[in-house]
């Protein structure tokens, strides 16, 4: 995608001087500054302070975390440790445990020698690959967009909520890979951003949609309810940190309340989710998908632009007052429409699931 008409990844890598490079996301929609990960301590860091955020991106951030981690000391040991200290980072998002598995069993399947090359080859064979499955779901995606279009005859009201973007993959990303295509394709498209408190990542949806010049409209988390029932949206579209073997949605907290008032308004509810974010070992969402809580600083501040353009971070709350912080939710399968993947638009469920994608196929919790 592109920032002011240069072409940017979410990350990428200079192999040969032995470094990767990220946006961080913590300064937009304000700064737009790139910060170079030179050691697994700065890729753990990256993950943990959300600099790089969004399940197929935090897997592939992984992936040169271990890179990085090999350059310094190619040993079992220090593999092992590289991959238990990214692991613990955020347990929510599968495509870390996904990464971290791929490049432990690739790189012990070689000798200490050929580690360091072989951790660099193979986190960018993930990262191309997150590329191409993101491509493939817009594509996907863009055929429901075309549908709708030609039902309507007039511009898509699309909802989103948290993001779900090329920032929060490699590039192109999930649920707003359709409406990159569909933009550049010709269909009108106005997109309702939710802010989704409370670390606004609504907010990275609209600054990529005006990259992009997809018409877009930020609005409140409680409005979104308002919209849908007054008929202002014609399909919801989000994404997911993990999905389970029967198709419930684990997402950004605030999801589940999305697919609530859509499936009582009769809007249809669809998860863009690559299959690394398939959880095959998890049946049900509510019981075995581990709920992130986060740090309650997120609600008693908030940081942003002061009238003389400097960042500052302001108080909402004293910092005595209790509060609670899940960052996700389990939207179950029966509130969801369909998953759009790299192989196609199914149902959220069991048979489909597993009828799509039959060789990942594991035992369920």
């Amino acid at each position: 995608m592109r920032v002011d008409n240069t072409p940017y990844r979410s990350i990428w890598a200079d192999v040969a001087a032995r470094q990767a490079f990220v946006i961080d996301q913590t300064l937009l929609p304000h700064r737009f500054v790139v910060r170079p990960l030179q050691s697994l301590t700065d890729a753990e860091e990256a993950i943990r302070a959300m600099r790089v955020r969004g399940a197929p991106l935090i897997g592939v951030t992984a992936a040169y975390g271990v890179a990085l981690a090999m350059a310094s000391d190619p040993s079992e040991a220090a593999l092992e440790q590289a991959v238990n200290r990214l692991a613990a980072t955020r347990p929510t998002a599968v495509n870390l445990s996904h990464a971290l598995e791929r490049m432990r069993t690739r790189l012990l399947a070689l000798p200490a020698a050929g580690r360091i090359a072989g951790a660099w080859a193979e986190a960018e064979r993930l990262a191309e690959e997150d590329l191409r499955l993101n491509r493939a779901i817009g594509e996907h995606g863009l055929v429901l967009l075309r549908v709708l279009h030609q039902r309507f005859g007039r511009s898509i009201n699309v909802l989103t909520h948290c993001n779900a973007g090329w920032l929060a993959t490699v590039d192109y990303g999930t649920a707003l890979a359709p409406l990159y295509l569909a933009h550049d394709a010709g269909i009108p498209l106005q997109v309702w951003v939710c802010e989704t408190r409370p670390r606004n990542q609504g907010l990275l949806t609209a600054w990529e949609l005006q990259q992009h010049g997809v018409p877009h409209t930020v609005i409140v988390d409680n409005a979104a309810g308002h919209f849908i029932a007054r008929g202002k949206i014609d399909i919801v579209l989000v994404g997911a940190d993990r999905v389970t073997r029967r198709g419930d949605v684990c997402n950004k907290i605030g999801t589940y309340l999305r697919a609530l008032a859509a499936r009582h308004h009769g809007v249809p509810f669809y998860v863009a989710v690559p299959s690394p974010t398939i959880d095959w070992a998890v049946d049900d969402g509510m019981a075995h998908i581990p709920i992130e809580e986060r740090d309650g600083a997120e609600l008693r501040r908030m940081t942003g632009v002061d009238a003389a353009g400097a960042t500052s971070t302001v108080s909402l709350l004293p910092e005595t007052t209790p509060v609670a912080n899940p960052g996700f939710d389990v939207t179950p399968a029966e509130f969801v429409s369909g998953l759009i993947t790299e192989r196609g638009v199914i149902a959220a469920n069991e048979a489909e699931l597993t009828a799509l994608f039959p060789q990942s196929c594991a035992p369920a919790k």
